[in-house]
């Protein structure tokens, strides 16, 4: 009959492997959104994953999947504690990746404004369009740095001059989107961390009754 310190630990394990596949899904799924064409739905976000580490998630989210793999036999070797230990080194490993992925996102955003103005002279007209469109504005800074694109939402001067320009919408997306990103890999940090907790007390736990059945074999009782 499993403990329930056993119980705990495989269901965390089992999350620690669904944030595996949570963060394969979106850095794959990131990656394929960028190769879309453009449009007003999609325009912002794809700017931003573009800079985001998705290659380095879909790295660690694969150091994940072979960590989970690695704790199986611990599950079904109820004495052995080297799988354990290795587990748990493991998931210091990917939790160290992890919280790495997500201060590279956080540090973008104390430096939104200046690295979205580069973002934005880089692109093509039509890119800059649609972000026009999108935050119903006109140009970057304003209307003349850079020029903005005509367009339908800024037909002429005196409509660009009236909408003002995109630095603030654009910045403020830009945050909130960042935001809900590395809050998600320091969510699954917090995941590891519990799982490490719960390998190092699996590990106790099994330790002593190694301990009790060495005493039991002492006493003549056959390690019962």
């Amino acid at each position: 009959m499993p403990t329930k310190l056993m119980l705990v630990f495989v269901g965390f394990d089992f999350i620690f492997a669904a944030c595996g596949g949570l963060l394969m899904g979106f850095s794959v799924m990131s990656e394929q959104n960028q190769r879309a064409d453009p449009t007003l739905d999609n325009v912002a976000q794809n700017l931003l994953l573009g800079q985001c580490p998705l290659t380095a998630g879909v790295v660690n989210s694969i150091f994940i999947f072979v960590t989970f793999l690695l704790s199986l036999p611990a599950l079904f070797l109820p004495h052995n504690r080297g799988w354990l230990r290795a587990q748990g080194w493991l998931v210091v490993f990917c939790a160290t990746f992890t919280l790495g992925l997500g201060l590279s996102v956080w540090v973008e955003t104390l430096q939104t404004r200046r690295r979205l103005e580069g973002i934005w002279g880089r692109e093509s007209t039509l890119i800059q369009s649609l972000l026009q469109q999108k935050f119903d504005c006109c140009g970057y800074l304003n209307e003349t740095s850079p020029p903005f694109v005509i367009d339908n939402t800024c037909k002429n001067a005196l409509v660009a001059a009236q909408k003002g320009g995109c630095i603030g919408p654009f910045s403020a997306f830009a945050n909130t989107y960042l935001d809900r990103i590395f809050t998600a890999a320091f969510g699954i940090v917090g995941i590891d961390v519990i799982l490490v907790l719960c390998v190092a007390m699996v590990l106790k736990y099994r330790q002593e009754q190694e301990r009790y059945r060495h005493i039991d074999e002492k006493n003549g009782m056959g390690g019962l």
